[in-house]
């Protein structure tokens, strides 16, 4: 089980990281409301518009998806679930958690699950 100080760690990363994912999230919001605006003079302005929105709406997405996993992570510290596989109930090594702060399994389960999905 991590101690106090390792969990505590963990927690000022994820909240360092939560809220740095919100500042992305609020700026790319912020960025794509005004592109939206802009007045686009050719097909070549509009395909670059198009993509760059593509590229924004994936990183949005992708973002989004992480802050969720960081708050489970930090629910999971507050009933004292932090570091403990999903799938086998085993400690996840300190180490790919120091990799993936918000890791949910082991890399034994993980490996599993990818198997599965493919």
């Amino acid at each position: 089980m991590l101690d106090a100080e390792k969990i505590k760690f963990f927690k000022t990363a994820l909240e360092a990281r939560k809220d740095k994912i919100r500042s992305n999230l609020h700026i790319t919001t912020k960025e794509m409301d005004s592109m939206s605006h802009n007045d686009l003079k050719d097909e070549a302005d509009f395909a670059s518009t198009s993509l760059g929105r593509a590229v924004d709406n994936a990183i949005l997405t992708q973002q989004a998806e992480e802050l969720a996993e960081i708050e489970l992570a930090l629910d999971k510290i507050k009933n004292n679930l932090y570091g403990i596989c999903e799938m086998c109930e085993e400690e996840i090594n300190i180490e790919r958690l120091k990799v993936k702060i918000f890791a949910r399994y082991c890399i034994t389960c993980r490996e599993v699950i990818e198997k599965e999905h493919k």
